[in-house]
């Protein structure tokens, strides 16, 4: 019995000691009003003018920690400050349990904790964990070094077709969220960014330091993809860009400090304007096995970073993610934060179109499709961070990057036409402008009318995508009210019902998604398209000088 008490005591004494990671949550931001009067405390001009653009109001999400909190923690016995973020009035520490439970039983501003160790939690989620030895997720990203070019991966995607109209990504800021930067200030292939001063700056959140330019080299190998270029070899998906360049991602661990420090960067991300994150970065799996997530975490809004995620997209930040390279092992899902719901995540195929075996599936925990679209991720061109050769990877951390780009590339037509615009049109496209962005190129993707768990909806099609969001832009009019089309999908006929309308003034016209006109009807209500090949197809309606443009599928 004395033996049994004794190893009682020492399994008590060890968990008492033993540090916790765990996020304490605050009630409330005292200074919110302070900042609130003055936004440009706390946002730059040209992410004000971002939020304006898109109809999105600054807010409490957005104002600073309380400071007063902030320091009070760093001093309070056993506490160790490792993080913070704004956004989710949140403050990542480490600490005994003991230390922690004392701190929010003696400190009033702390709402609620969560401890990473989920089993901690008052509500703790159930789910079966699957187990994955925890390993350098980037050491097999690399193949042998071969020469090559980009030609295949943006080609596979029409990105040459972007880039042909000049739509290169002239007007937009990219952060690259990853693990370092090592030679970007010195090699050839970042020679074009450097003299034209796209790098704006950066940040390594893991040292805490202004010199982004160290870390593990999977940052370099990423941002060449999008912003690399050396003549008549290499060209990236998005070469004329602007970027921000942040390390969150300590590649020698697997903590959920990289949680936080991911948050910390996409806010900063955010108050300096950006319009693109694209983040090859996935967590499931962490060094201490009490961490790890399970299947039923990937929801996209139970993992701290896809939480952070979500507020990134909410902002008017289109945020572009690797589907992770898991396919193959036994836990074969995508990762955080891939699952959040506005994410952009992107799986891999190879050179002919073929789903890479390494791409992870889909879907989301409750049901959603994620992936949502493909890009090469087997054998990408990359440059080599040693020797500015091009060179071959693999990974979904190419192939995001590589979309990442060609989306910023589509993102400059939504500026170019706002700015053609008078006030009234402008207020027109405020609020869905990001959402129709998305909408066009999931619709263009080869996959679409059939999404599999891997595959997502597949391999868009940038020229569609941008025929398509050029109309969804350029020719809706809000004066006619009250149109239902239906079904749709649609089989034989389409039904159109149009209120307060003279049906003898009605023209109605097919178009393919890039701009054909294939059919014509007036004064007709139901429509036969049963002649019509399977896909989507755009409908126009004309009464008088009104035009109301729609989309529809045919089975």
């Amino acid at each position: 019995m004395k033996k049994l008490l004794l190893f009682l005591f020492a399994i008590t004494f060890f968990q008492a000691k033993a540090q916790e990671d765990a996020w304490l949550f605050l009630k409330d931001k005292p200074s919110a009003e302070t900042y609130l009067e003055n936004p440009l405390l706390m946002l730059s001009q040209r992410a004000l003018d971002r939020r304006n653009k898109l109809n999105i109001a600054v807010g409490l999400i957005d104002v600073p920690l309380e400071n007063t909190y902030l320091e009070t923690l760093k001093t309070t016995n056993g506490i160790t400050v490792l993080g913070a973020s704004k956004w989710l009035n949140a403050v990542h520490i480490q600490a005994t349990q003991s230390d922690i439970e004392n701190a929010k039983q003696n400190l009033s501003f702390i709402d609620y904790i969560e401890y990473a160790n989920k089993s901690l939690n008052q509500a703790a989620r159930k789910g079966k964990k699957i187990k994955q030895n925890h390993q350098n997720k980037f050491n097999n990203s690399m193949t042998d070094f071969t020469y090559g070019s980009t030609k295949n991966q943006i080609e596979m995607l029409k990105g040459d077709f972007l880039h042909g109209i000049n739509l290169t990504a002239k007007n937009q800021i990219i952060a690259v969220i990853d693990t370092g930067f090592p030679n970007v200030n010195t090699l050839q292939a970042f020679q074009r960014l450097r003299d034209n001063n796209k790098i704006l700056g950066g940040y390594d959140f893991v040292e805490r330091s202004t010199n982004f330019y160290s870390g593990h080299n999977h940052g370099t190998n990423v941002l060449s993809t999008i912003g690399g270029y050396i003549e008549n070899e290499f060209v990236g998906s998005a070469p004329d860009a602007s970027f921000y360049l942040f390390r969150t991602e300590n590649v020698a661990v697997e903590v959920p400090l990289e949680e936080t420090l991911w948050v910390e960067a996409a806010e900063r991300a955010d108050s300096l304007g950006v319009d693109v994150i694209n983040t090859s970065l996935g967590y499931s799996t962490f060094d201490n096995p009490d961490y790890s997530y399970n299947y039923n975490d990937m929801d996209g809004k139970t993992t701290f970073i896809s939480r952070g995620a979500e507020i990134a997209a909410n902002r008017g930040i289109l945020v572009v993610n690797s589907a992770g390279n898991s396919g193959t092992d036994s836990w074969k899902y995508i990762t955080a934060p891939a699952d959040a719901v506005s994410v952009i995540t992107v799986g891999s195929v190879d050179s002919n179109g073929n789903i890479s075996s390494f791409s992870s599936f889909g879907p989301t925990s409750d049901g959603r499709i994620k992936p949502e679209i493909l890009a090469q991720g087997t054998a990408s061109a990359i440059i080599n961070h040693t020797d500015n050769s091009v060179s071959s990877a693999s990974g979904t951390s190419f192939s995001a990057p590589i979309m990442a780009g060609l989306i910023a590339c589509l993102n400059d037509t939504g500026n170019i036409i706002f700015k053609t615009l008078n006030k009234k049109d402008q207020a027109k496209q405020l609020n869905n402008r990001i959402q129709k962005l998305k909408q066009s190129i999931i619709e263009s993707a080869d996959k679409f009318n059939n999404p599999t768990d891997q595959h997502g909806y597949g391999i868009p099609n940038f020229e569609t995508a941008y025929n398509s969001f050029l109309v969804s832009l350029s020719t809706e009019n809000y004066s006619i009210n009250d149109i239902e089309v239906y079904p749709n999908p649609v089989l034989n006929e389409l039904n159109i019902t149009i209120d307060n309308l003279h049906l003898n003034e009605t023209k109605v016209s097919v178009y393919t998604i890039l701009g054909k006109k294939i059919l014509t009807f007036e004064n007709k209500k139901n429509i036969d398209v049963s002649s019509l090949k399977s896909g989507v197809y755009l409908l126009k309606i004309k009464n008088g000088t009104s035009l109301k443009s729609l989309k529809f599928i045919k089975k």
